[in-house]
């Protein structure tokens, strides 16, 4: 099979690692890629947001099958564009989409089907918003602009005062451009954070492996929210009949009523979740592998990614066995300073060699480029992620902060506590 992936962060060099490991893969591209992913394919210049130059390569190129790492092509409608082409492609139309391209949507669409979540309002006009946020009595509150942020426009504001200056930064400052527009109050929700992802076919819905996020940028989950600075899988909190109810209250429900709305959902259902005291409630719904989780999820697989997306696109997903490795993996992402505000570019990296060889250790490249001279310098907020497996969770983070050692950058940051909660509960940090 030749196969193109679409992106160039930290998820998509996951995804082409993945299936750069497949037998059935003859030729893998990468669009645009990063210089980690060069290692395993061919770059082809472009932009992943051009959803018809993507198209027009994928025919050039004669790919078999087209993989969409980040959500903005499908939102754009991708996956019409390919259809209308012929073009077989792995994520959800425009249509589905819309479950992450508009927060107000899906709260809509959970509520229509009994989904659990927290109370929520929905605000086109800054005034309305500000007055409903002084006349709450109780705090904190969730603020959030209702399209694509990059995982950034959500703020946890603590009192009306944060409520209010997040609000001014969404839709007056427009600090995240037309996802401001419209804004979303939510309750703040008191628990446990855990990630699901959830391959979707015509009839069938399987779970990953859980995996737990940490978005906040500093250590003890303080500090703004960032697009994710670690992971780790298995999520022990994640309990078996936890599991089960979430099929059956969220994952099931959501998907019979895209399918009852007309939408033809095909590809990976990531339910955030809180495990409250009165059970599992959904924080948000993506419509792609999360990143970092994917970072953890896809090297403890052992079922050929490959096969599992054909099987989603031909819906014989519950024919295809789903196996995951007894291994622990964690990531944690090494990030350019300033961010996730703005952030310099260009700076030298080095001791990415060293950082390779400690047992166990993959390095994903997120905002990676190389300069004139070949070498390797940062271009992004998130530059790297650290992933380590190890039999037990203790072993995989000593892994991955061995090798975060070795790697160096000016202003580097990363957190030093990614998987701290899971050890807490077994005992082990």
């Amino acid at each position: 099979m030749r196969i193109l992936v679409v992106g160039g962060g930290g998820r998509e060099h996951a995804l082409a690692w993945k299936l750069a490991a497949s037998r059935r893969v003859t030729r893998l591209f990468c669009l645009p890629g990063n210089p980690g992913m060069a290692e395993l394919g061919e770059l082809v210049p472009g932009a992943a947001e051009d959803v018809e130059a993507v198209a027009d390569a994928a025919a050039r190129l004669k790919v078999d099958l087209t993989v969409v790492g980040p959500e903005g092509p499908l939102v754009r409608g991708i996956g019409e564009v390919f259809a209308a082409r012929g073009l077989r492609l792995f994520g959800p139309g425009a249509a589905g989409a819309r479950l992450e391209g508009s927060k107000a949507w899906a709260r809509e669409l959970m509520t229509g089907c009994g989904v659990p979540g927290p109370d929520f309002a929905v605000f086109d006009e800054p005034a309305r918003a500000r007055d409903y946020l002084l006349g709450r009595s109780a705090a904190p509150v969730v603020v959030k602009a209702d399209g694509l942020a990059a995982g950034k426009g959500v703020v946890v504001a603590r009192d009306a005062v944060e409520a209010l200056e997040a609000l001014k930064t969404i839709m007056e400052d427009r600090a995240f451009g037309e996802a401001g527009r419209r804004v979303v109050v939510e309750e703040c929700l008191e628990g446990e954070e855990v990630s699901v992802l959830a391959l979707v076919d015509g009839a069938s819905i399987r779970q990953l492996a859980p995996a737990q996020d940490h978005k906040r940028l500093l250590d003890g989950d303080r500090g703004p929210n960032t697009g994710g600075m670690g992971a780790y899988s298995p999520a022990p909190v994640y309990a078996p009949d936890t599991a089960r109810q979430v099929q059956a209250q969220i994952l099931e429900p959501v998907a019979q009523e895209l399918r009852k709305r007309g939408v033809a959902y095909r590809g990976v259902l990531y339910a955030g979740l809180m495990l409250t005291a009165s059970g599992p409630k959904v924080l948000e719904f993506n419509v792609r592998f999360g990143d970092p989780e994917a970072q953890v999820v896809l090297p403890r697989l052992k079922t050929d990614l490959t096969e599992l997306l054909e099987a989603v696109l031909e819906d014989r997903l519950d024919a295809v066995e789903v196996e995951f490795s007894r291994q622990a993996a964690i990531c944690v992402v090494v990030a350019s300073p300033g961010y996730p505000g703005s952030y310099p570019s260009g700076l030298p990296i080095s001791g990415l060699e060293r950082a390779s060889r400690v047992t166990g250790v993959t390095l994903f490249h997120a905002g990676t480029a190389r300069d004139a001279a070949g070498n390797l310098v940062t271009a992004g907020g998130r530059v790297l992620g650290v992933t380590a497996l190890g039999g037990s969770l203790r072993l995989a983070v000593e892994r991955a902060y061995e090798a975060v050692a070795y790697i160096s950058f000016p202003g580097m940051h990363y957190r030093r506590d990614i998987a701290r909660r899971a050890l807490v509960r077994e005992g082990e940090a």
